[in-house]
């Protein structure tokens, strides 16, 4: 059994399809990935799409398929320890038939398995590639309820039946027969390193400014937000600008809202580092003219209401001639910086008092008399939240957990869900870190849940929209690797949020970015909503057709637009969004009237 290949339609975007003549179950491998390398031998074809290089060395000015083909014939087995960067790497027997696809340490990356047809086996890293096979496609009743849960649909499903997506870090191998098995390959053990604190922050910065530099060209520019993260990228890319005689361009959105608009600490950030700077103020006609285009923009349904900012941004950038832009993601994630991370350590105490005291606060504060206490009201509900163990306790405010399901959600979709599956897979990824220390647990968690389903979907896709490329050099693997060896309770002790990481860089960041508060691009849509009737006509139209789908109860939307309207322009205003983006998505793409018509 000998398989063939054949590349057709463009270098950009071309069509690899690979076919063999014998009877086996698949006989028709078709891949469609965005710009890829392609090298082969007599007995493997690699394909590569993203960047990937070798661990601890610069990206390939060449072909990096080539450089992996000799990697792969040298070493076939344990060859990703030696690999590094941003990529979907493909591995294809031509004697067996065998495929493997492997993705890089957090999944930068999406990759769309298609096995509906017995015969063909389709793989890309988008899911518009798939057309026309995806036209008619079933809608995936569970991926809809995890839309709800999330905002976004997490790995490994999808918005279709029969399409499932990679998980960060592993190797998928598929045989001619259509079978998949997932390994996962980048599952770090979080070891403490013998070096000195002082050490360990001249190690951080080194390996900071090495990441910027490997992702810096002479035609990029830098997203900044003002945050540690976005400042420490801008700040590393105006020292290796001056270095080749150039002045460093950064981005900002700004925001006439109140309570959103920290483009002062962007401003202070590059009067600091001298950068060429650019800030665009974000209106509320720029977000009803694109408002469908960026909600249908997207592989699948997702509602993370800073995509349009993220585009705004780029779309700016753009327009200057910027071709690539590098974005400070990942940071809080590796370094400790989420402010839940030293929250749930004020829980955690609960769990590690002794049983016999445990048992005397749960008689004193767990009843109804105490509720009515001011005094004692808030140990009653710390008591009640410390009771709920990690992770589940993250979600404690998920809308999902806040409704009755059965008010919510329709009979039709519940019946064809597992309503505890976001839960479940959270806790399976929680507990499968390599270390004992709950800041640990919780950012391996982040690295899949607020990292490869959410922004780094948001920041590619948007910028792909815009025409950019966007580069993450502070989710490098050499940097992941490094944070595990410092101690969570280095990264941030007791109370102290991303301590390690402040003092790494004291006197390289302002200090007034070293001590504001965390912020980001957000979005105040629930605000502007009230103030525009253009986006008041979009969203009220999209909340009456979504009644339709039958995914959500009619009586349940109407409450969320009474409790909206009646001043929740926050909380509720996020509800609105992710329905409304879903909807205008599914009308995009010719979803099905209902979900449960589709199934």
């Amino acid at each position: 059994m000998v398989w063939q290949y054949t590349v057709q339609g463009t270098e950009i975007k071309p069509e690899i399809c690979l076919r063999q003549q014998q009877s086996t179950a698949i006989n028709q491998v078709v891949l469609k990935l965005n710009n890829p390398a392609i090298a082969d031998n007599d007995e493997v074809i690699v394909i590569i799409s993203g960047r990937l290089r070798p661990y601890n060395q610069d990206y390939l000015p060449a072909n990096s398929a080539h450089w992996f083909l000799e990697l792969y014939q040298r070493n076939p087995t344990n060859f990703c320890h030696h690999i590094a960067g941003f990529f979907l790497l493909i591995i294809f027997n031509k004697i067996d038939g065998t495929v493997r696809v492997i993705n890089d340490h957090v999944g930068s990356i999406p990759c769309y398995i298609d096995q509906r047809d017995s015969k063909v086996l389709r793989i890309s890293d988008n899911m518009p590639a798939l057309q026309p096979a995806m036209a008619g496609a079933p809608l995936n009743p569970q991926a809809v309820f995890n839309y709800v849960f999330f905002h976004c649909i997490p790995s490994p499903v999808s918005i279709y039946q029969g399409i499932s997506k990679l998980e960060p870090g592993v190797i998928a191998s598929i045989d001619n027969s259509g079978n998949l098995q997932q390994q996962c390959y980048y599952q770090p053990a979080f070891t403490s390193s013998a070096d000195t604190t002082d050490q360990l922050m001249q190690r951080c910065r080194e390996l900071i400014s090495e990441a910027v530099r490997r992702n810096t060209t002479s035609d990029c520019a830098a997203f900044l937000s003002g945050g540690l993260d976005s400042s420490t990228v801008a700040g590393m890319l105006a020292k290796h600008s001056q270095n080749s005689g150039q002045k460093a361009k950064t981005y900002s959105i700004g925001f006439e809202a109140k309570g959103y608009d920290e483009t002062e600490y962007a401003l202070l950030t590059a009067r600091h580092f001298d950068t060429e700077h650019n800030v665009h103020y974000l209106q509320p006609d720029e977000i009803a003219r694109h408002f469908t285009e960026v909600a249908g923009y997207f592989n699948e349904p997702f509602g993370n209401s800073s995509a349009m900012a993220a585009f705004i941004c780029a779309k700016t950038a753009k327009a200057d001639g910027i071709k690539v832009l590098l974005a400070g993601d990942g940071g809080d994630e590796i370094f400790a910086g989420n402010e839940r991370y030293v929250k749930q350590q004020v829980f955690e105490r609960y769990g590690a008092l002794p049983a016999p005291l445990q048992t005397l606060l749960n008689l004193g504060l767990n009843n109804s008399l105490v509720d009515k206490l001011p005094l004692l009201k808030k140990g009653a509900s710390y008591l009640r939240q410390a009771k709920v163990p990690l992770p589940d306790r993250l979600d404690s405010y998920n809308f999902v957990n806040r409704f009755d399901l059965n008010q919510m959600f329709s009979p039709q979709l519940l019946q064809q869900v597992d309503a505890g599956q976001p839960a479940q897979q959270k806790r399976e990824r929680y507990h499968a870190c390599r270390s004992d220390d709950s800041i640990d647990k919780m950012m391996y968690l982040d690295w899949k849940f607020t990292l490869a389903d959410n922004d780094f979907v948001k920041v590619n896709q948007m910028c792909q929209l815009a025409g950019v490329e966007v580069r993450f050099p502070l989710i490098e693997k050499e940097l992941v690797d490094f944070s595990c060896t410092v101690p969570a309770s280095v990264k941030a002790p007791g109370q102290k949020l991303r301590d390690f990481y402040k003092n790494s860089f004291r006197g390289f960041l302002p200090d007034a970015t070293l001590t504001k508060s965390k912020h980001g691009f957000g979005l105040p849509f629930g605000v502007w909503m009230k103030q525009r009737p253009d986006l008041q006509h979009i969203a009220m139209n999209a909340l009456q057709s979504f009644k339709q789908r039958h995914i959500l109860q009619s009586a349940f939307i109407e409450q969320v637009i009474d409790t909206y309207e009646k001043g929740h322009s926050g909380y509720y205003g996020e509800l609105v969004w992710i329905i409304v983006v879903m909807e205008l998505w599914l009308q995009q793409h010719g979803a099905n009237p209902g979900v449960t018509d589709a199934t």
